[in-house]
């Protein structure tokens, strides 16, 4: 299956471009000459470009002026990179919203593995991820790491899906074989591995080179998988040195003790996940909420990624607070999830002023020893910062030459139908961009591009 890319035709804008460059740092691009190639790469990226000299710069670059596509962006309209998702449950889609208030494993037994068990049909798997996809392209989310469920078939669906909608993802196939419902559990630790193994490769082909979707390894946690499954999985992942690994860490304290209690032998999951070979600068590490010093001092020297998903860890059992000041630091990789439907919402944007609220209980929690979150740090755990706990920063996250244009085209202030904050005269170009993160919502993304190619359907 051929992987999608851009139209063979290159792309070019002027204006106004927004990206971020460390945790703190956003550049500002005006009257910027953003030029993207054939390939989806981006070719060219000159600030204080005037009007009068593109012509002269697309003939430089090898291109027809005369015949050359130029979009121009008007006050009110930016590109910036598009958001990147590092927790997300795409077989959740249907039941985001369901089941506040309860305990994490109570809402696992209750709502969601019900919930999960009907992926078994086909038919429904391809219905629910197709809009799944297309829900959260819609929403500017250009890459997701996603989980599938349980079944081998559906999980490949849900990869096809990505492929053919061109979404950017890593996505597993979730690992389960005890303390689930008989009805929705591996069989056994071989089944378990195996079907996992043919997963991995059905992806493979599906996608060669990984353009687009690559399989992720996807224990669910430690509770759900037993040592069998867990150093079967280690194998793998030495075996397929570039795959990325995911699980839930250190979420609750409930599932956190039932851990302990399954494996007397291992002080911390950290100790546990590390002695099967599932922790690494490929591990993306779910919620992280609970992390003792040792633990801490662990995942910066293994590298390990966090996403961090405040709206989930918030509203499931309890007000429950991540480290992020910490991890951000000592320069541990932090990246945010919406963590659909274990969180009520499938917006970024959403999850960055959450991310900002809990910052802020953060901070009376430490009695301001963490400092909150500011508006550009939320914009980097959206985006660059996304993009390094995925272990595509290399490819996406921000607008650096060769790096692949995956990107969101803003359009704010007169013509456009939403609630947004109304942009006026005498806003600035920074006052807008804030207006957008914190009042915006999808109305406000024209079009959403993933290496190069237009891919958002509404």
């Amino acid at each position: 299956m051929d992987t999608p890319a851009a139209s063979g035709l290159p792309l070019a804008f002027h204006g106004t471009v927004i990206h971020s460059l460390t945790p703190t740092t956003v550049e500002i691009l005006h009257d910027c000459f953003l030029l993207v190639n054939a390939e989806g790469k981006i070719q060219l990226l000159l600030p204080e470009t005037d009007r009068s000299r593109i012509s002269a710069i697309v003939a430089e670059n090898g291109y027809a002026p005369d015949v050359f596509p130029v979009k121009y962006l008007a006050r009110g309209q930016f590109l910036c990179p598009g958001f990147v998702d590092t927790h997300n449950h795409a077989p959740q889609w249907a039941q985001r919203g369901v089941g506040r208030g309860r305990n994490l494993l109570d809402w696992l037994d209750t709502v969601t593995f019900p919930h999960e068990a009907k992926f078994a049909d086909r038919e429904y798997a391809q219905t629910m991820y197709a809009q799944c996809v297309a829900g959260f392209l819609q929403q500017g989310i250009t890459t997701a790491a996603y989980y599938g469920s349980r079944h081998g078939e559906a999980s490949s669906i849900l990869a096809q899906t990505c492929l053919e909608k061109g979404q950017r993802a890593l996505v597993g196939r979730c690992n389960m074989n005890r303390h689930a419902p008989e009805w929705y559990c591996d069989g056994s630790a071989e089944e378990s591995l195996a079907e996992t193994r043919e997963f991995v490769e059905g992806v493979h082909r599906l996608d060669p080179e990984g353009d687009l979707v690559t399989p992720v390894l996807t224990p669910r946690f430690a509770i759900s998988c037993d040592e069998g499954v867990l150093a079967g999985l280690g194998q793998l992942a030495a075996q397929y040195d570039n795959l990325p690994i995911q699980t839930h860490f250190n979420e609750a304290r409930d599932e956190m003790e039932f851990t302990k209690q399954l494996f007397p032998g291992f002080a911390s999951e950290t100790a546990l996940y590390e002695r099967f070979g599932l922790l690494n600068s490929r591990s993306i590490l779910a919620h992280s909420i609970f992390v003792d010093e040792a633990e801490m001092a662990r995942l910066e020297t293994l590298q390990c990624g966090i996403a961090h998903c405040p709206i989930a860890n918030t509203t499931i059992g309890g007000f429950m607070v991540a480290p992020v000041r910490e991890y951000l630091r000592r320069g541990i990789k932090v990246g945010l999830g919406t963590d659909s439907g274990g969180g009520y919402s499938s917006s970024m944007l959403e999850v960055m002023k959450q991310a900002f609220i809990v910052s802020n209980a953060r901070q009376l929690f430490t009695k301001g020893a963490d400092e909150p979150l500011c508006l550009y740090e939320g914009f980097f755990l959206a985006t660059l910062g996304g993009a390094q706990v995925c272990g595509l920063d290399g490819k996406i996250g921000n607008f650096a030459v060769g790096k692949e244009f995956d990107a969101l085209e803003i359009h704010t202030g007169e013509g456009v139908r939403g609630v947004m904050s109304p942009v006026e005269d005498e806003d600035s170009i920074e006052v807008i961009f804030e207006k957008f993160l914190m009042t915006g919502d999808d109305r406000n993304i024209a079009k959403v591009y993933v290496r190069g190619r237009s891919v958002k359907d509404c």
